[in-house]
């Protein structure tokens, strides 16, 4: 299953350690303007070797597109792109080939295949998501033309949280700090503890919290493809991703149905609910107000000091990991968040026009 979406499906291909990384996103309509300086941008938010805080390999990741793009626009056929690999140093990962680190990819890929590429992970290393992350601004562009945007932040590293209500903050003030919380003070605790972890030689984990804004009501499709179906498969298919709640989530297990339910208004003609606990979605449909919810990352599983595990031959060891690896992974999973949303988003927009046959 290296494919995601029905009409709008990307397929990736490529290991961390191989010549490069690519995809091909299939579905998005002609006639969207593919800016590629922001393609850029998006690539350089996700990107290995940005700050102090993330792992110092220092991929470019420039996307380099080879079909589906015709004088600045969408032809909408099949859009194909690449991501060269070049800074990467298979010798750091020789000491792992007959190794299963704890908590990785390793033991299962050699159940499941009989072969695993140890170099970095391969094929289950978080680099593919960097291909992700390209379709994921496409799409963006795209919604961007229908007036919805997709905006997601750090709002948890380890114990250091912010309020769970989104609405307390600037989140457009998102990028204005390495760890990607839009709260300077809080962000300077959690730079500081990711710092402090990594000292250590550890690593640790936290919470991205995405929303959606302007989504239109009536998106998603009842029973089996819901709109919160689609987002949590979406968001538990990236690395390190442990858990999803949207809306109150968890917290709506606690209260009452008095305290928790939306009630509906009419606002000058137009309905409205006088809350937004429901996270934008009933029923498994949008329902036009923000769509909001969180998802849980935990701490990546390579750690910089030894670590007890056994061989493929069953002999028990000792590992000591080497390579570049990221402290935290929560500050670069935002876009990777924002990316897969971005793609949900569409394709159930593409979805719904489709079974109401209407069209861009």
């Amino acid at each position: 299953m290296n494919s995601f979406g029905q009409l709008l499906r990307l397929t990736t291909f490529g290991e961390s350690h191989g010549v490069a990384i690519g995809g091909v996103l299939d579905g998005l309509p002609s006639g969207v303007y593919i800016d590629e300086d922001f393609v850029r941008v998006e690539m350089q938010r996700r990107r290995p070797g940005q700050s102090k805080i993330t792992t110092s390999r220092n991929e470019q990741d420039e996307v380099q597109f080879l079909s589906g793009v015709f004088e600045g626009c969408s032809t909408g056929t099949p859009i194909a792109f690449i991501i060269g690999n070049s800074n990467n140093r298979s010798g750091d990962y020789d000491n792992m080939r007959g190794v299963y680190r704890p908590s990785h990819a390793d033991y299962v890929y050699d159940c499941k295949y009989g072969i695993r590429d140890h170099r970095g992970g391969g094929r289950s290393s978080a680099r593919e998501t960097a291909v992700r992350v390209c379709a994921g601004a496409l799409a963006k562009l795209a919604l961007k033309q229908l007036g919805i945007e997709v905006l997601a932040y750090t709002s948890q590293v380890g114990d250091i949280a912010l309020d769970c209500d989104y609405t307390k903050y600037n989140i457009y003030e998102t990028e204005n700090n390495a760890v990607r919380c839009p709260d300077a003070e809080k962000a300077a605790e959690m730079e500081q503890l990711i710092l402090d972890v990594k000292r250590d030689g550890d690593t640790i984990g936290g919470v991205v919290t995405c929303v959606v804004k302007g989504v239109p009501a009536g998106l998603g499709e009842p029973l089996y493809a819901k709109l919160t179906s689609s987002l949590a498969h979406a968001m538990l298919s990236i690395n390190a991703a442990k858990g999803f709640e949207y809306g109150n989530g968890f917290d709506a297990a606690t209260g009452r149905g008095s305290q928790q339910n939306d009630i509906f208004h009419n606002v000058l003609g137009e309905i409205k609910t006088a809350s937004n606990n429901s996270g934008g979605i009933q029923g498994g449909i949008s329902n036009g107000n923000d769509i909001y919810f969180r998802v849980a990352f935990k701490p990546v599983a390579t750690l910089l000091m030894e670590q007890a595990t056994v061989k493929s031959t069953g002999e028990e060891t000792v590992l000591q990991a080497k390579g570049r690896h990221d402290p935290c992974v929560v500050p670069r999973a935002v876009p990777v968040v924002e990316a897969m949303t971005a793609l949900v988003i569409l394709d159930n927009y593409l979805i719904d026009r489709a079974r109401k046959g209407l069209f861009l």
